[in-house]
């Protein structure tokens, strides 16, 4: 095999693999000799480190490994610390849906109305500060209520909990048409 050929290839499988690869794995699976993969991973290891590039491959024994130049960890660290926009998933948005209309609510009655838990998303919309706990509901055990925050009135661009949209009351039919197919019973409302 070409010797550059040769090195694009050490490279791939360091950088595909993310872990240490022997250099006899590597000369087996290439059919070439131990000593060509060496010098292959030492001529990339060499040109990765006077370039100053962001990654380096590190010899570990017998083994060549690709990774994180230790220079850069500050600027890592700083990116994966770095407030990061929620991304509301479907059921994060029915859930926030549900509060947002319904608030005070209680966990169990936003279950009643979903028909399924709602741990996961209820934990997530807090932690991403579009709800909150507004205390507890003086209802056995004390379930805790929740609502919607400011932030998520800036979020959604209303000013108040009152000029959210009105749910339309043709879709509101279809919507409990379609549950009650779904489960095969009649809701009262």
């Amino acid at each position: 095999m070409e010797f550059d050929r040769l090195k694009s290839t050490v490279e791939a499988i360091l950088f595909t693999t993310g872990q240490a690869e022997s250099i006899k794995d590597m000369a087996k699976a290439l059919d070439v000799s131990e000593e060509e993969v060496k010098s292959a991973a030492e001529s990339l290891r060499a040109r990765y480190e006077e370039e100053g590039r962001g990654i380096r491959i590190i010899r570990l024994e017998d083994s060549y490994q690709m990774c994180t130049n230790p220079d850069f960890y500050d600027a890592l660290i700083a990116l994966e610390l770095a407030p990061k926009k929620p991304r509301l998933t479907d059921v994060m948005l029915e859930t926030l849906s549900v509060i947002a209309y319904k608030q005070p609510v209680t966990k169990s009655e936003v279950e009643r109305i979903r028909g399924v838990n709602s741990d996961h998303a209820i934990n997530r919309l807090i932690e991403y500060r579009l709800v909150r706990e507004l205390g507890r509901a003086k209802l056995p055990g004390r379930p805790i209520l929740f609502g919607t925050t400011e932030e998520f009135l800036r979020r959604f661009g209303v000013s108040s909990s009152d000029d959210l949209p009105d749910i339309n009351p043709v879709k509101l039919e279809d919507f409990r048409a379609e549950a009650e197919s779904e489960a095969g019973v009649t809701v009262d409302v």
